[in-house]
C-alpha cells in the first residue's frame, strides 16, 4: 500500500498553516521531536477551505508526557486561531518506539507509513513494513470496536443535548464506523480509500442490507449535525451489529496494555 498523500497535493490555501506547523514544531518540542507528520485531508488535496482541519503527527525521542500534550493543543489553538482556513487542528503526540513496536506494527505503524506524509525529521516508514489489505491489517487497525462501544455510550450519555455538544461526537463517531465497515470488506476489495463516500459504496457492495447506514454515516461524517437519535443508532444498532460481525470475520485486535 503506496502512501496517500503528499506535499504537492497541499491545495494553495493551506500552504502558510503546514508551513506554520512545520516551522513551529521543531522550536517547541527541540532535538526530542524524531518525526513531523502531516495527515488527512490537507494532504490530500480533498480539503476545504473553512471546513477541513489541520491533522499533525509527531513522534518524541522519549515517551510524551502531559506537558508535551499540552504543549502540542497550545499550538494547534494558536494555528486554528490564526489561519481562518481551517476548522481546527489537532496534533498526536507519539513516542517513536511506540510507533515501532512490535504491538504496534500494523495499527500506528501502519498509519504514520501508509496515512501520513512527512514533513520533517526522520520518516519512519523507512523502518516499517510493506503493507497488504489484509485480515491482519483489518484486524489490528479497527479490531476493537466492541471495546470502544461502552466509551461511546457514557460520552454521549454525559452530554447536554445541545448542537455544539453532539456535533463533534457525529462527525467522529460517523468517521470511525465507515472506517471500520470499509476495513471490515477491504482484504476483499484488496485496495485502500479514505475517502468516506467511497468506504460507504465498496462495503455496500458487500453487506446491501446495512448499505443506508453506512451512506448516511458517510455523509454525517463529511456534515455533522447535532442528531441524537443518529448517535443512539449508531451505538445501539450499526455499532454493535459491526462489532460482531468484524469479530467474526477477523477476530479481535490484540490486546492493548
Amino acid at each position: 500500500m503506496a502512501p496517500e498523500g503528499s506535499l504537492a497535493r497541499v491545495a494553495p490555501a493551506f500552504r502558510p498553516v503546514v508551513t506554520a506547523a512545520r516551522e513551529r514544531l521543531p522550536r517547541l518540542f527541540g532535538p526530542r521531536l524524531t518525526s513531523a507528520y502531516v495527515y488527512g485531508s490537507i494532504p490530500r488535496g480533498t480539503a476545504r477551505v473553512g471546513h477541513s482541519d489541520l491533522d499533525l503527527l509527531i513522534t518524541l525521542a522519549t515517551e510524551p508526557t502531559d506537558a508535551d500534550r499540552a504543549d502540542a493543543r497550545a499550538l494547534d489553538a494558536a494555528l486554528d486561531a490564526e489561519f481562518p482556513e481551517i476548522d481546527g487542528s489537532g496534533t498526536l503526540v507519539l513516542g517513536r518506539g511506540q510507533v515501532l513496536s512490535e504491538l504496534e506494527r500494523y495499527d500506528l505503524g501502519w498509519f504514520v507509513a501508509c496515512l501520513c506524509t512527512p514533513l520533517a525529521g526522520e520518516d519512519l516508514a523507512a523502518l516499517l513494513p510493506r503493507y497488504r489489505p489484509d485480515t491482519l491489517l483489518a484486524r489490528e487497525t479497527n479490531g476493537d470496536l466492541a471495546l470502544l462501544l461502552p466509551r461511546w455510550r457514557d460520552r454521549l450519555a454525559a452530554t447536554d443535548g445541545s448542537e455544539t455538544a453532539l456535533r463533534p461526537l457525529v462527525r467522529f463517531m460517523s468517521r470511525h464506523l465507515v472506517r471500520t465497515g470499509f476495513t471490515l470488506v477491504m482484504p476483499r476489495w484488496q485496495g485502500w480509500t479514505s475517502d468516506l463516500r467511497e468506504m460507504a459504496e465498496v462495503f455496500a457492495a458487500y453487506y446491501p442490507d446495512r448499505a443506508e447506514q453506512l451512506r448516511t454515516a458517510a455523509l454525517r461524517g463529511l456534515d455533522p449535525r447535532g442528531d441524537a437519535a443518529l448517535l443512539r443508532a449508531y451505538v445501539d444498532d450499526l455499532g454493535p451489529w459491526l462489532a460482531t460481525e468484524y469479530a467474526r470475520v477477523h477476530g479481535v485486535k490484540t490486546p492493548r496494555p
